[in-house]
């Protein structure tokens, strides 16, 4: 608990570090975006690269103070922990291989942390770090963005009232086509890591977006899965992790589910749906077009929900921020992540109980993505055969 209390001289601000995301990183820039649309967090320190110079040009770029500018973040955390004005939380936006230790430095500092996923490479990273936050007693962040959308929290509370009755069939889908050549050997610096299986882990689509697809099902639904049947192909050649990913899951309750994730299905390009159908009714979502959702009660004409208009529930009012007719969209849905971190983060700052409502995607949602992962790799090498999540 040493770092809460600090003198803090950005009016309330929770004073924010970022560990990658210098220049060239698309993902780091929407961190920082989304950490100031409501104003909760003030960036004040980073190690935002591996080189040191690219560190400092970064720093730079950004505006940031050159002597909090670090060149690892080991350093980062020492330096910062000593100052009384240090930071009091991170933001995790590597390659997937240097979430591990980069959340264990942090949280065993005693820092709370928001990480991009998935949580680690590897399922016994993701246990042994579920341990180290369980022990530090920090916040744990894990930035599953699309779970901010209002109409996906509209479409988990209308699930959680029984709207739909119990669940018989969930289908996800996360479709892009810009993997569909290699353009990892045409400069792309986010292409190059995300078909190292060194730096990203054991999925390749499947951990990139699979995940996303497979956290949102369950997500709204409110159901885990149990066991899948996978399919993973590297189709363009040459590649060594999945570029296209099929299954079929089997949901505990009895539910059943499709899951299709691909970054070669050309004339895609962020094309991640979610169908639920229930006994009673059905809903339909796309994250292309995210102010809206489909409701169709059994026996009933279908009917369009809108972030706002009639029929929009408070699930969906608390966590938007414009009326109407206005688009909200993937920076405001990850502006969400962000504003209930802070909302949690101030919550251990005063020693006091978080708002109800948080809605939060957690370090139990980190294991169970590395779980899924392993399960689909797994599966895939037996030819497809069922393989349960093996959660601990």
């Amino acid at each position: 608990m040493a770092i809460e209390g600090r003198n803090d001289t950005h009016a309330g601000r929770i004073r924010l570090g970022m560990v990658g995301g210098g220049q060239g990183a698309f993902i780091g820039a929407v961190h920082r975006i989304a950490s100031r649309i409501d104003d909760r967090f003030a960036l004040v320190a980073g190690a935002l690269s591996s080189t040191p110079e690219k560190a400092r040009a970064s720093a730079a770029e950004i505006g940031l103070d050159p002597a909090r500018s670090y060149g690892t973040y080991q350093e980062m955390a020492t330096a910062e922990l000593a100052r009384d004005d240090g930071i009091e939380a991170v933001a995790i936006v590597t390659p997937n291989h240097m979430h591990f230790p980069v959340a264990k430095t942090f949280l065993e500092a005693g820092f709370h942390v928001i990480c991009d996923k998935p949580m680690t490479t590897t399922l016994a990273e993701a246990k042994e770090l579920a341990a180290i936050a369980e022990n530090s007693g920090k916040v744990f962040v894990l930035t599953h963005n699309y779970t901010g959308y209002p109409m996906i929290r509209q479409a988990r509370a209308m699930i959680a009232a029984g709207d739909l009755g119990p669940i018989r069939m969930v289908v996800a889908e996360y479709a892009q086509d810009w993997l569909a050549t290699r353009a990892e050997d045409a400069g792309s610096k986010q292409a190059g890591w995300r078909v190292d299986p060194t730096k990203a882990g054991a999925g390749g689509a499947i951990g990139d977006i699979g995940t996303h697809a497979h956290n949102l099902a369950c997500y709204v639904t409110g159901l885990r899965v149990e066991k899948l049947s996978a399919d993973l192909t590297a189709f363009v050649p040459g590649r060594q992790l999945d570029d296209n990913a099929s299954m079929l899951l089997r949901f505990e309750g009895g539910a059943k589910g499709m899951l299709w994730a691909s970054q070669v299905a050309v004339g895609n390009e962020n094309g991640l749906t979610l169908r639920i159908y229930g006994e009673k009714g059905g809903l339909e979502w796309a994250q292309e077009e995210p102010n809206k959702l489909w409701y169709t009660p059994l026996g009933e004409p279908k009917r369009l929900l809108t972030r706002g208009g009639a029929g929009a529930n408070q699930a969906a009012a608390a966590v938007s921020r414009i009326p109407p007719g206005h688009p909200e969209g993937y920076l405001e849905a990850f502006a969400t992540i962000y504003a209930e971190a802070a909302e949690l983060i101030r919550a251990a700052r005063d020693a006091s109980a978080p708002p109800a409502g948080i809605a939060l995607p957690t370090i139990a949602d980190g294991v169970d993505g590395l779980a899924f992962i392993e399960a689909c790799v797994a599966s895939s090498k037996q030819d497809g055969a069922w393989v349960s999540l093996d959660r601990g």
